[in-house]
């Protein structure tokens, strides 16, 4: 099979239901830590006052690879608590696995995954609140043209 790239966006949106693991009473300064295969990206931290319902509405860029050399296509959304003073605190996870959703997008030229929620789970595997996250893929060129490459991004001396 011919190893194709693509971008795909995450819209992380909001998230509702995260609990306060503050002991002394302060709230949660919640951010997301946003990982697919090897890349990490870090959204805005939300302040406490908003921090057990923080919304975000920001855009991440993530390069793909299909079919990757694993066969792992896991999008992992790590919340976290930001503390000042000592190491922040985990809050819990949602798993997307993306497999047909790119498969789609080969074939369709583009796959869209309209804000819908997903099931944050705590290190304790209980359900503790919930993200909500759009995503668009956009496969481009496949490399079997390929002849040199720019940047981490493969293109063709083809120029007509």
């Amino acid at each position: 099979m011919t190893t194709v790239f693509g971008i795909m966006e995450v819209n992380l949106v909001s998230a509702r239901g995260l609990k306060n693991n503050e002991f002394w009473g302060g709230g949660i300064d919640p951010y997301v830590l946003i990982q697919y295969r090897g890349q990490e990206r870090k959204s805005s931290t939300i302040r406490a006052g908003q921090g057990s319902k923080p919304e975000w509405n920001e855009k991440f860029t993530f390069k793909i690879e299909y079919p990757s050399v694993d066969g792992q296509y896991k999008l992992i959304l790590k919340l976290m608590d930001h503390d000042t003073f000592s190491s922040d605190d985990y809050l819990g996870e949602a798993t997307i696995y993306l497999k047909e959703f790119l498969e789609v997008g080969l074939e369709k030229g583009r796959a869209e995954i309209h804000p819908k929620k997903y099931s944050v789970v705590g290190s304790d595997q209980c359900y503790c609140g919930e993200i909500q996250v759009g995503i668009t893929f956009t496969p481009k060129k496949a490399t079997h043209d390929v002849e040199e490459e720019y940047g981490g991004w493969k293109e063709s001396n083809d120029y007509s």
